[in-house]
């Protein structure tokens, strides 16, 4: 391990030269498997590996972390987890913790741990692994003026994708000399993650959607301008966790729920384990598109955002009559059961808005309403539906409010229900109707969803109940479209209260 070519290392050189020098000086428990090693090689420059429980992920982080530092002088590596107790007890504690990896280098003085700062020192070459943490959003900000050269995200979809982001934005490479055969590998980012977790779909959307496994895609600027890559592994890519506990995949199995059995078993990215719906969810809700029944009542509902998505949502309540499906069946639903005939989710990216004005967005639910009538998927316009009743609330009754704006241009609102225990009871209305729809012979309302929904459809599959809470959603994660769907669960059959318009004079 030599530097030749870095003359301002001479002391780094010569340490190095004394540790190659040395008996047996990288006897480190390290050994990275073929999938690890796959990771630890790959010019990818910005990776998710893992997937499954047990594909040996903060294994690698620490192996890689360690091999990196040794080989690049100065090299900064940032190792994050969402809570300083899971940090620590994953990577400081046990057997294949960093303490352990590195006890003969710290007796000899060619490592340091600082547990003060949380920090791991190489003195033969000044590099650096810190250990972070960021228990919400603003704690990022703590890192602004961080040079990051390795971001490793331990767990990203415990993570926020703005979180994400933001730490991606401090990578980056500035003076630091990178060795021949590491040249235009760094700066990296590699994260590990299972299914599931607030930033689930962030995660799916950025690594597991766009691109087949272990393909190579060079990014756009906008999106950091990393090569990116998703290295699937499940547990029998972990030879050692296979040797040491041979009962873990039957304690895996010994879950209950199939679907936290899958994800954590074979890291399916369509299933979410523990979530608010996974447990109800099932493929009937799905239903091809079809044209609506005149007596069948529409409407729609609204969850307002502007730098956060928006999500209007169009429906119909089917009245007891049969409906002609596309391959000429006839349908006949329980009366009050709902259908989510369309959608318009105002997103540009995960969980970011488009900033349209209240009156944009009226124009374009009038344009939508009209080609579902042009369409004949309809035979007429839907009536208001209820929105959350913030977009007409105000200090100054002479301010126009978001609800005033859109009535403007022709759109109106029913109020939303938002008595105490109407989140907990919109959920569980919400799970009653999926439940439902899993039948073959339903007897009750249920719900279902046009299969071109595709926002909707991927959204509330992947929904995580509230830690805290747990007969509610979380509220951090990206449930515009739940809240939207929500209020319509609320609301029952028929007509309700408008929202007040109160158009300065």
């Amino acid at each position: 391990m030599m530097y030749d070519d870095d003359p301002n290392d001479e002391i780094g050189k010569q340490l190095c030269a004394d540790i190659a020098a040395a008996d047996d000086p990288f006897a480190l428990d390290i050994n990275l498997h073929e999938k690890q090693t796959v990771a630890y090689e790959t010019i990818a420059t910005e990776v998710l590996y893992g997937g499954a429980a047990g594909g040996g992920k903060s294994h690698l982080m620490r192996g890689a972390s360690v091999l990196w530092s040794t080989q690049i002088p100065g090299l900064q590596t940032y190792l994050f987890r969402r809570k300083f107790p899971d940090l620590y007890k994953n990577h400081m504690e046990g057997p294949s913790g960093y303490p352990n990896m590195l006890a003969r280098w710290v007796s000899a003085g060619w490592a340091k741990i600082n547990y003060s700062n949380n920090q791991i020192v190489f003195p033969f070459n000044g590099s650096k692994i810190h250990l972070c943490h960021a228990k919400d959003e603003k704690s990022v900000y703590d890192y602004q003026g961080a040079e990051i050269h390795v971001l490793l995200m331990d767990e990203l979809t415990h993570f926020t994708e703005f979180m994400y982001r933001y730490l991606r934005g401090r990578v980056r490479i500035g003076g630091l000399w990178v060795p021949e055969h590491l040249r235009g590998q760094f700066p990296r980012c590699l994260s590990g993650s299972n299914p599931g977790g607030i930033g689930h779909n962030f995660v799916k959307k950025t690594f597991i959607t766009p691109a087949e496994p272990l393909a190579i895609v060079q990014q756009s600027a906008s999106e950091g301008g990393f090569l990116r890559q998703y290295i699937p592994a499940k547990l029998d890519d972990n030879p050692t966790m296979a040797e040491n506990d041979p009962d873990y995949i039957n304690r895996l199995e010994g879950l209950g729920n199939p679907a936290l059995v899958k994800a954590m078993r074979d890291g399916d990215w369509n299933i979410v384990a523990g979530g608010a719906l996974d447990d109800v969810w099932t493929d009937r809700v799905k239903r091809p598109r079809f044209q609506i029944p005149p007596g069948w009542r529409l409407d729609r509902s609204l969850d307002w955002g502007s730098a956060k998505p928006f999500s209007v949502l169009w429906y119909a309540e089917c009245d007891g009559t049969e409906a002609t499906l596309p391959d000429g069946r006839k349908w006949a639903p329980p009366a009050g059961t709902i259908i989510v005939i369309h959608e318009w989710y105002g997103a540009r990216g995960v969980n970011e808005g488009l900033k349209m004005s209240a009156k944009q967005v009226a124009r374009g639910i009038i344009d939508m309403e009209q080609s579902l009538v042009s369409g004949k998927w309809v035979m007429k316009t839907p009536y208001p539906g209820p929105a959350d009743n913030a977009i007409a609330d105000t200090q100054n009754p002479k301010t126009p409010t978001i609800a005033d704006d859109m009535a403007t241009k022709g759109v109106r609102w029913e109020r939303s229900d938002k008595s105490p225990g109407s989140r907990i009871n919109g959920l569980e209305l919400l799970r009653t109707r999926i439940l439902e729809a899993s039948k073959d012979h339903p007897e009750e309302p249920a719900l279902y969803i046009f299969d071109h929904c595709r926002n909707l459809l991927e959204h509330l599959p992947v929904l995580q109940r509230d830690a805290k809470k747990p007969e509610d959603v979380d509220s951090s994660q990206e449930d515009h479209d739940y809240d939207s769907l929500r209020y319509r669960v609320l609301k029952g059959s028929g007509a309700a209260e408008l929202l007040q318009i109160n158009l300065p004079s």
